[in-house]
């Protein structure tokens, strides 16, 4: 269950058996009812005075000669309340447990302003917020789709040409021709744009725009409409280096000064690049290439399907197990959970913003309950070995010994965060691998970018 868990002190001494009732109020709500006396506390509070009274120093006294009428006037309120405090956290931690009840947040002490400290017997009122219950169904009549994204021709040979701009080398020109690179600085002071940007000309839209770059020599500066100028949407936010949002809609007119006109020379295709790419003899032609470039990139799709699958289906449970939450309870609770209280507008608004997400940590609870899904030591180490040997392969470090992706591994599940961190992650591996066995899907073999159009529009 993701709620947030109530957290109570262990008990230190031998707790006696209090009285506690509860009552509930509906399925969602109940109050526990706490009767302390005097007997529950009164030997922990005079042992905590009596302590108090060897070490305390009170003007006039001697060390360990304070009368005990004087410590008990000077803390023993302090000591009561805070022992009374101890004792229902204790209490109410070990009824919740014995009983096996599965509450949300934290149990909520009722307002109690008549509330006597000089009374000998105590009684508590605690709202609890209880768990709903509900079936959960992973096999839907609509199946979700599960996308296997290939790496096409186009895809490949458009990385192959990449790869030889990237590893080419720039001869410098003085006049813009047809696939050159152009540096230079675009500028409109009433939009503050003022950007120094490189881009092949192989980005501008439309005849008219190229006309204006082509035969430009460097110092020259082309006014230029923001509106059509680039092929892609994206690329006035590139390289106008503008916000989406101003970009979106943006239509004026822009300076732009050249001061470097490039030729790229493609690099060739040849054993060097292939050494420099992937290491001394790994590729040894283009064909190779071409398929560990797609291998690569299918790997890389495939994390990108397995995430929009485990949203897909996130969302398809969220929208089908329907359930009602203590949702009162759950805005009060909010109220005070945090480190500064917040108004119930507040803390409605709050709830309002992360129910569906406190549906689908319940729902997936009860997945992982009913599944006997676990996470072993020895599983979290292999998650953390392949997470670190995929780390390091990026640096190009390709064959790390076992000793050292150990030592490495060893120092992060040291780390509490990390260990709660790489937890998670392999929970929801496990969990992607129940939904790719269990939910209704449908397979949808597509190219990476239909894949973007399709999901991104």
């Amino acid at each position: 269950m993701g709620c947030k868990k109530y957290v109570f002190l262990q008990p230190n001494f031998y707790l006696r058996l209090m009285n506690i009732t509860r009552k509930d109020i509906d399925a969602l709500n109940a109050v526990v009812t706490v009767n302390i006396e005097k007997d529950d506390y009164s030997a922990k509070v005079e042992k905590i005075l009596s302590d108090y009274r060897k070490t305390a120093n009170i003007p006039g006294f001697r060390k360990g000669h304070i009368p005990m009428g004087m410590i008990k006037k000077q803390y023993g309120k302090a000591v009561l309340i805070d022992e009374v405090n101890k004792l229902l956290q204790e209490a109410l931690s070990k009824y919740i447990n014995d009983e096996k009840l599965d509450v949300l947040g934290n149990p909520l002490p009722k307002p109690q302003d008549d509330l006597n400290w000089d009374a000998d017997n105590f009684v508590f009122e605690f709202e609890l917020g209880m768990a709903p219950q509900f079936d959960v169904k992973l096999k839907g009549r609509k199946a979700i789709t599960k996308y296997n994204i290939i790496a096409n021709d186009k895809m490949i040979n458009n990385q192959v040409d990449n790869i030889r701009k990237q590893y080419g080398k720039l001869v410098s020109k003085d006049v813009v021709e047809a696939g050159y690179e152009i540096t230079g600085t675009f500028i409109n002071e009433e939009e503050e744009i003022n950007a120094n940007s490189t881009f092949s000309l192989d980005v501008i839209k439309g005849k008219a725009n190229e006309k204006k770059f082509l035969g430009a020599k460097t110092g020259d500066t082309l006014t230029l409409k923001t509106k059509s100028l680039f092929k892609e949407s994206n690329d006035l936010m590139t390289y106008l280096k503008v916000s989406k949002e101003k970009a979106e809609g943006l239509e004026v007119e822009v300076s732009f000064t050249i001061s470097e006109i490039n030729k790229r020379e493609l690099a060739d295709l040849d054993q060097e690049l292939f050494d420099k790419l992937f290491g001394e003899g790994k590729i040894a032609s283009v064909t190779e290439l071409k398929e560990r470039i797609k291998t690569d990139s299918e790997k890389q799709f495939l994390q990108q399907a397995d995430q929009k699958l485990l949203n897909d289906v996130t969302e398809y449970l969220v929208e089908t197990t329907k359930f009602d939450l203590p949702s009162e309870f759950l805005q009060k609770w909010m109220q005070t959970s945090g480190e500064t209280e917040i108004t119930l507008e507040q803390a409605k608004e709050e709830y309002e913003k992360s129910e569906k997400s406190i549906r689908y940590q319940l729902i997936e609870g009860k997945l992982i309950q009913e599944n006997d899904l676990q996470i072993q030591f020895d599983d979290l180490k292999a998650f953390a070995n392949d997470m670190i040997k995929a780390q390091m392969a990026q640096f190009g470090q390709l064959n790390p010994s076992e000793k050292e992706l150990d030592d490495i591994a060893a120092r992060i599940l040291s780390n509490k965060d990390e260990v709660k961190r790489l937890s998670d992650q392999l929970m929801s591996q496990k969990l992607l691998e129940l939904f790719k066995t269990e939910a209704n899907l449908k397979d949808k073999e597509i190219s990476y970018d239909d894949f973007v159009k399709e999901v991104y529009g």
